[in-house]
């Protein structure tokens, strides 16, 4: 505890001092690599200039990269930067309070570089930059912290995700996964006390959508050690580590288990049980929460990249989701099938024929999908991504909370593979009319090809490949993908079709049910019937989404924004450009700067739709 405490304040502190010689002139070393940081806050006072207000933004953008990995060791983890495996974030007050100051301090320090001596590219760095640390220095006026546990997400199921991903491969990985391992308590106490100062403000998730966050917590307590994800390294070492090594960092892991874990787990369950959710908050909406209304302009706004107000979302949501249906019931009419709506979605989500009843048989059958995919990608893009994806189940201790699939980014510098992961539990929920769309969502043309290539871009700065992630350009490319299936030969049945439109619709009346329940007042068995009566998704898919959309207010909001989005700008492309337009160009145009805010990305697309034009092309 004191060691990390110690550090964390160190680091801060260091920051601090780095921002102010940033401010009057000066460039620090790169600090990440050092170990001792005294070294680091003495070289700070060495007085060297800057070659140029590009260098400068460089230098700071560089800061709060290592910052930002040391801050947050998981995200450090996560990406495969050196040197942060052994620690956990701190989630202490002090902590907290301290990151706060931080993003003021770092704000302050951008505002001094002169924006108009920067280059082009310089200048698409600050701006994002400039955007990001605004909205992290906004966001102080709502208190996120106080809910760190919710049923997508918390320590009940984040520490075995880090376990995961961390490597394998020689005796200082397995130190490093022990060290974290009897650091766990601690991490699992703070949790508590945030949850506890939460509770007493009044903050918390709405209580209906925590009905599972305890068994979540139980799934993670065994009698054997072993039998614990968060133990999975240790059925399985290395040559290179001896027997007699295995031995004590398996005795130290099952120690830290039996004696730390498994204790701060049971109390993290209990507290749950009995004073979590019987007093948490019953309202689902995040504008019944002091503040609300305001707090969810600001998600709302940092998920879509705009201004658009509540009530011109949810008049867009509906104005989509008539479109939507018309081209549903159109489908349903080829189909051959006699009835209504009603009873088309009714027969789509019951017959067994469009459920598989093995779950290997559905996971061989993503895999199929993914496969053929793969070899329609050249015919619509230039560049593709050298890093390769798999397809797995869903973890089972998650799976029953858990939406229907996600997808976790690899890196090439840690060997590790993008993975789509698909929920295999109960089946009778999984029809296969659905799988080719969210296959070319989550993997192949969707989010691996997205960003996989953002990542493999050496020209941008770790910064923008790594930490920038703007969910209106990501999940909106994610949902244009889907779309994108007509002409990768999917499709082929009207069933599929529908799963397609279903799929649509699904980010279509997000706008609707997230504007409606977090603004306009709606309750959450409004939302739900508002979903049920436009979709063919199974009843326990809709729960499970709607409970999403409440803990996550704003967030769903983005795929249909980025989405019509990258549609509107491809029509105005191919309308510009006519015959000399190339829709691989334009896709490798939209992709290459890696995420970015849609206007920014308006902005680029019809600079470069200018420069395509015949008018403007030099004669050969």
């Amino acid at each position: 505890m004191t060691q990390l405490f110690n550090h964390q304040l160190t680091r801060s502190r260091l920051l601090c001092a780095i921002a102010v010689t940033l401010l009057s002139g000066m460039v620090p070393q790169s600090f990440a690599a050092l170990s001792d940081y005294q070294s680091d806050l003495d070289s700070v006072s060495t007085d060297q200039g800057f070659a140029d207000q590009d260098a400068r933004l460089t230098a700071l953008m560089d800061l709060i990269y290592d910052y930002k990995m040391t801050e947050y060791p998981e995200t450090a983890t996560w990406l495969g930067y050196l040197g942060q495996n052994n620690r956990w974030t701190d989630h202490s007050l002090v902590a907290i309070n301290q990151r706060k100051r931080d993003s003021h301090t770092l704000l302050n320090a951008i505002k001094t570089i002169a924006i108009t001596n920067l280059s082009d590219a310089s200048a698409l760095d600050y701006q994002l930059l400039h955007k990001d640390l605004s909205y992290d220095v906004a966001a102080q006026a709502f208190p996120d912290e106080l809910m760190p546990v919710n049923q997508m997400g918390g320590v009940q199921q984040d520490l075995a995700q880090i376990i995961a991903l961390m490597p394998t491969r020689q005796l200082t990985d397995y130190q490093d996964i022990v060290a974290r391992l009897e650091s766990a308590d601690m991490l699992i106490e703070q949790t508590v006390a945030l949850l506890k100062r939460g509770l007493k403000a009044g903050v918390t998730p709405a209580a209906i959508t925590l009905r599972d966050v305890p068994s979540q917590v139980a799934n993670q307590i065994f009698i054997e050690p072993l039998d614990s994800p968060l133990l999975l390294p240790f059925k399985r070492f290395p040559k290179s580590i001896t027997i007699a090594q295995q031995a004590q960092l398996t005795a130290r892991a099952t120690a830290a288990y039996r004696e730390r874990i498994v204790p701060a787990y049971t109390a993290l369950q209990s507290f749950l049980e009995t004073d979590y959710l019987p007093n948490a908050v019953t309202a689902v909406g995040i504008s019944n929460l002091a503040n609300g209304q305001a707090w969810y302009a600001h998600r709302a706004a940092r998920s879509t990249t705009t201004e658009l107000s509540a009530e011109r979302i949810h008049a867009l949501g509906l104005s989509e989701v008539a479109r939507i249906r018309a081209a549903m019931e159109q489908v349903m009419v080829e189909s051959g099938f006699e009835g209504d709506f009603n009873a088309f979605t009714h027969f789509l989500r019951s017959d067994p024929r469009f459920y598989f009843t093995d779950k290997a048989d559905l996971m061989r059958e993503y895999r199929d999908i993914a496969k053929r995919a793969d070899a329609e990608l050249p015919a619509l893009f230039g560049i593709l991504p050298r890093l390769p994806y798999g397809v797995k189940m869903i973890p089972s201790y998650a799976e029953k909370s858990q939406t229907t699939a996600y997808y976790q980014p690899g890196t090439l510098s840690m060997g590790r593979a993008g993975i789509f992961f698909a929920n295999t539990y109960a089946l009778d929920t999984r029809p296969k009319w659905e799988m080719e769309a969210l296959t070319l969502h989550e993997a192949m043309p969707g989010h691996h090809l997205q960003i996989s290539l953002a990542q493999e871009q050496s020209q941008l700065h770790p910064w923008r490949r790594d930490l920038y992630r703007i969910t209106a350009f990501i999940e909106g490319w994610g949902l244009y993908s889907e779309s994108l299936g007509e002409e990768m030969g999917f499709y082929q049945d009207p069933y599929s079709k529908f799963g397609q439109l279903t799929y649509e619709m699904w980010r279509a009346v997000r706008l609707v049910v997230d504007t409606g329940m977090h603004s306009l007042g709606w309750s959450r068995q409004r939302a739900i019937d508002f979903f049920i009566a436009n979709s063919a998704k199974s009843e326990h898919d809709i729960s499970v989404e709607i409970d999403r959309y409440i803990v996550w207010p704003g967030q769903a909001l983005a795929y249909k924004m980025g989405e019509l989005k990258i549609n509107e700008l491809r029509q105005y492309a191919s309308r510009t450009l006519n015959e000399n337009f190339d829709i691989r160009e334009f896709h490798d145009r939209v992709l290459e700067a890696g995420p970015i805010p849609l206007d920014i990305l308006e902005q680029r697309i019809k600079r470069w739709v200018a420069s395509e034009e015949p008018s403007q092309k030099p004669e050969k």
